[in-house]
């Protein structure tokens, strides 16, 4: 407690370094402190995570879409057996081609033109399916972004807080409350609030921007497996 009064008498006379405030923070800041810095390499990972996925999607899913146009039957890229990794587009394609195949096999392995309305209900509903899935791979991952925005700023409160409480403890005990005996262990205190902005700030513009592409590329998809359907009903539907 002498040493910390020490840094304090010296610290009033000029200005804080980082080092001395790191020095006056309250075993419970520094926690929060650490804490807090782990959550923000977690969020940038994610940020940047998430960044090149949707990139990648979005770059996928407009070449497959112009190649998809092309096809004069909806089952030409199906009977090709291409594989395309991180395209939503072509796993709800590939999932709607796989159940169309399976509606028009007999049972001797022979392939008929048409399946029935009900058949392609089930169809629809498959696509629908497949679109939540891609979706939430999408989705997977922001929540910790999410937490980052709206727990930084409360667990630096927390800290600044708890310091400022402390700092009022020692001032109590020392029965001395002058501006500089308290300055430099509030200054010390308020560190865990810069730091849970920190962690914030870029975590919200990540996140907002992440959720508005996200929407994009959703919106995509329905658009999609809307026009998806449409081509199979105009092939493949037969009509009762």
């Amino acid at each position: 407690m002498n040493g910390t009064w020490g840094i304090l008498a010296v610290a009033g006379q000029q200005k804080l370094s980082t080092g001395q405030i790191w020095g006056l923070a309250t075993l419970e800041a520094k926690v929060i402190i650490v804490v807090l810095g782990v959550l923000s390499i977690f969020a940038w990972s994610t940020m940047a995570a998430k960044a090149l996925q949707m990139r990648r999607a979005k770059r996928l899913n407009q070449h497959f879409e112009s190649e998809f146009r092309r096809q004069a039957k909806v089952l030409d890229i199906h009977e090709r057996r291409l594989q395309v990794e991180g395209c939503p587009l072509f796993t709800v394609y590939q999932d709607g081609c796989t159940e169309l195949d399976a509606r028009l096999r007999n049972s001797d392995g022979t392939r008929r033109t048409e399946v029935s309305m009900k058949s392609m209900e089930h169809i629809k509903r498959g696509l629908e399916g497949a679109v939540a899935r891609e979706s939430l791979k999408l989705e997977s991952g922001l929540i910790l972004l999410a937490i980052a925005v709206s727990g930084g700023p409360f667990l630096g409160l927390l800290g600044t807080v708890w310091g400022v409480m402390d700092t009022f403890g020692g001032v109590a005990v020392k029965q001395k409350a002058d501006l500089a005996a308290m300055a430099p262990g509030v200054s010390a205190a308020l560190v865990t609030t810069v730091a849970g902005l920190l962690v914030a700030i870029p975590s919200m513009f990540g996140y907002n921007w992440l959720v508005h592409t996200l929407r994009v590329l959703t919106v995509e998809l329905d658009n999609f497996a809307q026009s998806f359907v449409s081509r199979m009903e105009t092939e493949h539907l037969r009509d009762e």
